[in-house]
């Protein structure tokens, strides 16, 4: 009576929530960095800064994408 593991979200699925759930963390973490900068210093933050912020909104769309892919049902 074991439950068969769903081909879907046991192999891809849990390296794209991985990757997700990174690219969110490291996303914020870059937001976190730039108002740090804006607070402790006069120099305002570098584009590398900005542009490792728009990890995060990409890591977000990345776990939808997974949770629609892994919510469907198999046939």
């Amino acid at each position: 009576m074991d439950p068969q593991p769903n081909p879907r979200t046991s192999g891809t699925g849990n390296g794209l929530f991985r990757t997700a759930m990174a690219l969110f963390i490291v996303g914020f973490l870059a937001i976190v960095a730039i108002f740090a900068v804006h607070i402790f210093s006069d120099t305002p933050p570098g584009l590398a800064l900005y542009l490792v912020a728009l990890t995060c909104p990409i890591g977000f769309l990345l776990a939808i994408v997974y949770t629609l892919r892994s919510g469907r049902r198999v046939r």
